[in-house]
């Protein structure tokens, strides 16, 4: 079988107002539900992938189980109401954010049999980052009755040259445009285009590396739900329908790795119910030539820290792990902009921010090669803003 397939992508059809239908990624804003809240008012009563996921932010106030069923039974009722249009083909992404003049992308379907996450296995599909065991079975609640999926999924090719997205960009005006409109909430703006003529494309992106040929960027813990909830549906398959069966292949935007939109950006940290203990057992891990902010009320203290950011950045977490091991009463939030780590420290009093260092692109996939994957939550690609919003979908069940 292929590594990648032409998905069957669903769309919504022209009726459907695009700027209250794309949501951002439902990972983001964790700490901050005020910016639900407002997404909430603006889409509320129209069509809108916002009434088909679960955002984070809202995931300790319970009834879970209720919230999970709406979800699904909105996916059913957008199915049933002819919400959808679908379309047998990769969709050209172009992508313009507040920080970037144009991130190009390629919606496709990669085939879950070769993607990994686990440690000590292998496939031509890796993650690049440590999945957190217990943020997995949420989200495999989330999605195992699902009857479609939205992808906030960001998967990244090594393609050194970056020839093979962007020549499809030069030859645009040969495809149909699907979509064209501003993103809410400040994210930009995006252009879609339908890709019908996708052997050659599948053919070129599978022949450039003989063993890693596609990493995860962003999205870790949903595609490795999707993965889960995949092993378990195949338990019960006939060898036809192991090859055929929708929720194999999971919809993702696929990226070079070498394009100039795409910006690495580190994910700070912010300690909740800490305080000098914690800045003092940071200082007596962390040692070298490169100096580290935290963050604590209005103040800011320097630490000396590794000049290698992956180095770093696995000091620090294996120190947080311990620490939040042996120090109950804490928490810990991953978050995206520096502005937005200092603001919530400002505003949580006993709390401790930590300004994580970046990382260097060309340096990423032979890390993965040499160590395997990364601490969690080690980059972002781009500002929180940046981040994928839901817009295609693809069914997942029969």
């Amino acid at each position: 079988m292929s590594l990648i397939i032409k998905p069957k992508v669903l769309l919504p059809r022209k009726s459907v107002d695009m700027e209250k239908w794309a949501v951002i990624a439902c990972d983001q804003f964790t700490s901050e539900p005020e910016y639900w809240d407002k997404l909430k008012s603006l889409v509320d009563n129209v069509p809108s992938t916002y009434h088909l996921i679960l955002p984070e932010a809202y995931l300790d106030e319970g009834d879970m189980d209720l919230k999970i069923e709406k979800v699904n039974h909105n996916m059913r009722l957008y199915l049933t109401n002819n919400i959808f249009e679908e379309h047998e083909a990769f969709i050209l992404v172009d992508r313009k954010t507040p920080f970037a003049k144009r991130r190009l992308g390629l919606v496709i379907a990669i085939d879950l049999e070769e993607y990994q996450f686990e440690p000590g296995k292998t496939g031509k599909i890796r993650a690049t980052e440590k999945t957190v065991p217990e943020r997995i079975p949420p989200r495999v609640r989330i999605r195992e009755n699902a009857p479609i999926e939205l992808p906030h999924v960001l998967v990244l090719v090594d393609d050194q040259k970056d020839l093979i997205i962007n020549e499809l960009y030069k030859n645009r005006k040969n495809f149909e445009l699907m979509y064209d409109f501003d993103l809410n909430m400040n994210g930009g703006h995006v252009k879609g285009y339908i890709v019908a003529d996708t052997d050659n494309i599948i053919h070129r992106l599978e022949n450039l590396s003989t063993d890693i040929s596609l990493i995860v960027g962003d999205g870790n813990h949903s595609l490795a739900s999707a993965k889960v909830c995949w092993e378990n549906i195949k338990k019960g398959l006939s060898d036809c329908d192991l090859q055929t069966h929708p929720a194999r292949y999971a919809l993702v935007e696929l990226i070079s790795l070498y394009d100039e939109g795409l910006t690495f950006e580190p994910i700070h940290r912010v300690i909740f119910n800490a305080g000098d203990e914690l800045i003092e057992g940071l200082r007596q891990v962390l040692d070298g030539d490169h100096l580290l902010k935290l963050f604590q009320g209005d103040k800011e203290i320097i630490l000396k820290a590794p000049g290698n950011p992956f180095e770093c950045i696995k000091t620090i977490q294996d120190y947080l792990d311990l620490y939040l091991k042996e120090h109950k009463e804490a928490e810990i939030d991953f978050i995206h902009g520096l502005k937005n780590t200092k603001d919530i420290v400002i505003k949580n009093k006993g709390s401790v921010g930590i300004q994580m260092p970046t990382l260097k692109r060309d340096l990423l996939l032979p890390y993965i090669r040499e160590n395997g994957v990364l601490p969690r939550k080690s980059f972002s690609l781009g500002e929180a803003e940046e981040k994928r919003y839901y817009l295609e979908g693809k069914r997942i069940l029969k």
